[in-house]
């Protein structure tokens, strides 16, 4: 059990958290283009 807790102890929570979100961002760009394609450019 102890070594359970030192790995979570050491994984880097911060660093995951930034990453995901700028994955999110930088995937939120070519989603809105794909969506507007499909409805023919329409907002």
């Amino acid at each position: 059990m102890d070594a359970i807790t030192s790995i979570v102890g050491n994984v880097n929570w911060e660093a995951i958290v930034q990453l995901t979100l700028v994955a999110a961002i930088m995937l939120a760009g070519p989603a809105v283009i794909i969506v507007l394609a499909f409805r023919g450019g329409d907002l």
